[in-house]
């Protein structure tokens, strides 16, 4: 096997902090945390350094990284014959913040903390897919609605620490949003103001004129971390780290360049810094991010287990290269530099690199916070103009049935989802698939009103959703290969 190694050019001990990371997990660690390396061993040095905190799960992670002075490894894969392991020191210090958060709160009150980043999922926000307000019904929300001071949740931790920042005369950070959303820097503008709104009008509007919450776009597929792969990383890259993580050779970060308190050079390190992310931000959420929840409901109705076994399937193929090409390109409005029929290629390229083991249940994880940013806007903007959505449909139909938690063999698996027993009861009362499909269509929480009183887009669910679970996954798979000649017409 070729192997490249890169290791740490500066001294870690003298690398200061200045962003703080809210959700220390492995995408961080083989993305935003790989990008501020970079920078560090360009600059041999310098005060950019990370404080990754987790302040729900996974202390253990933030008790084996401290165990190594913060020290882990990334493996890089482009095959199955080539991969680059890279040193990572970029993380200067890890904090478990479960009930006591003040460790937090003295770094985010820190005047050298000119940076909060967060990869803390979809449902991290509490805001709601459809209508993007704050879920004040949720009992963590609740919980910091009442107890300010003692948060439980991720944008009550930011209004704490802004409100504690203003009280002490001290200048706002910025706040970076890495998680997969469609305008993520407004998203958590609004989970963050419309909670402090119930502190103080006054304090909201301090926030509203003083933070900076650029958006960003992130793309690195980095697989969940199992025995089998940490195994593998010894045996083929002598890698015996228990915080080292596998992914793609690929990475792209695209951020808006917004920061009042300054930044690292990110650019000289491959970031694409830009004024306006919602191009980019779109065509990967929709092509990249909407082509695999396809292939996680439907591969998982036709019992396949990753990504790449999914790939190598020509249906499946057909299935997201006709959802690319035909459904959900069109309704992009990119640059004119991008070639978005080479983007699709090169997905389906990815989409094949076995190395990886990308399971599709991780991806089939909180669907009902990832269709509608991926699926969704596609089938409101194609049926506005009368147009088809057969992939779509055919989407929404298996993962309709995936939150079933049973295959039609009676085979059950988990249902992680934060609906997921909203899902369990309607199926429960629901034998006809007529009704079943109406009532899941009702949901205010995932479906837009267009869609929600659309016919036309229940009539397309129900004919796939019948033919799925009538007929099976083959059935439902009779894509042809669209024309890429005529691509966008």
């Amino acid at each position: 096997m070729n192997i490249k190694t890169i290791n740490t050019l500066y001294a870690p001990e003298d690398i200061a902090i200045g962003i703080v990371h809210i959700g220390l997990g492995a995408f961080h660690r083989a993305h935003q945390a790989v990008y501020v390396e970079k920078n560090l061993n360009r600059n041999l040095g310098g005060d950019w350094g990370i404080c990754a905190v987790n302040i729900r799960s996974n202390r253990q992670l933030v008790d084996q990284l401290k165990a190594q002075s913060c020290r882990y490894h990334i493996a890089e894969y482009t095959d199955n014959q080539h991969a680059e392991l890279r040193e990572i020191n970029a993380i200067r210090d890890a904090l478990f913040a479960g009930e006591d958060k003040e460790a937090l709160f003295e770094k985010l009150l820190s005047p050298h903390t000119k940076i909060v980043t967060l990869t803390v999922t979809e449902k991290g926000y509490y805001v709601t897919p459809s209508d993007k307000k704050l879920r004040r019904d949720d009992p963590s929300i609740q919980h910091d609605m009442q107890s300010p001071t003692t948060p439980k949740t991720a944008p009550g931790i930011l209004v704490e620490a802004l409100f504690r920042r203003k009280a002490l005369g001290l200048a706002p950070f910025t706040i970076l949003s890495c998680d997969n959303m469609p305008n993520n820097g407004e998203i958590t503008r609004q989970a963050v103001c419309e909670l402090a709104s119930l502190r103080s009008e006054e304090f909201a509007k301090w926030i509203k004129e003083s933070v900076a919450f650029p958006c960003s776009m992130v793309d690195r597929i980095v697989p969940a971390m199992t025995d089998e792969s940490r195994a593998r990383l010894q045996a083929e890259l002598d890698c015996n780290d228990p915080n080292a993580v596998m992914c793609e050779a690929f990475s792209q970060w695209v951020v808006e360049d917004n920061f009042p308190l300054g930044r690292p050079d990110w650019e000289l390190d491959g970031v694409q810094m830009v004024k306006d992310v919602h191009p980019f931000e779109t065509m990967k959420l929709r092509l990249l991010n909407g082509s695999h929840s396809l292939l996680a409901y439907v591969g998982s109705a036709a019992k396949l287990n990753t990504v790449a076994d999914a790939a190598a399937d020509p249906k499946l193929v057909a299935l997201i290269r006709h959802y690319m090409t035909l459904e959900a390109a069109p309704t992009l409005d990119m640059p004119e530099s991008v070639d978005v029929q080479a983007y699709i290629e090169n997905l389906i390229r990815r989409f094949s690199n076995d190395s990886l083991q990308h399971k599709l249940a991780q991806i089939g994880m909180d669907g009902s916070q990832k269709i509608p940013q991926r699926w969704l806007p596609v089938a409101e903007n194609r049926l506005a103009l009368n147009q088809e959505i057969p992939a779509i449909a055919l989407g929404v139909a298996a993962w309709l049935f995936y939150v079933r938690g049973e295959s039609v063999t009676g085979q059950t698996h988990i249902v992680d989802d934060p609906m997921s027993q909203t899902f369990s009861e309607i199926h429960a009362r629901n034998s006809d698939p007529e009704s079943l499909i109406r009532e899941m269509l009702t949901s205010e929480s995932v479906f837009p009103e267009s869609l929600r009183q659309d016919e036309g887009f229940f009539q397309s669910v129900l004919k796939s959703y019948l033919t799925l679970t009538t007929k099976g996954v083959v059935d439902c798979l009779q894509f042809d290969q669209p024309d890429t000649t005529r691509f966008g017409e």
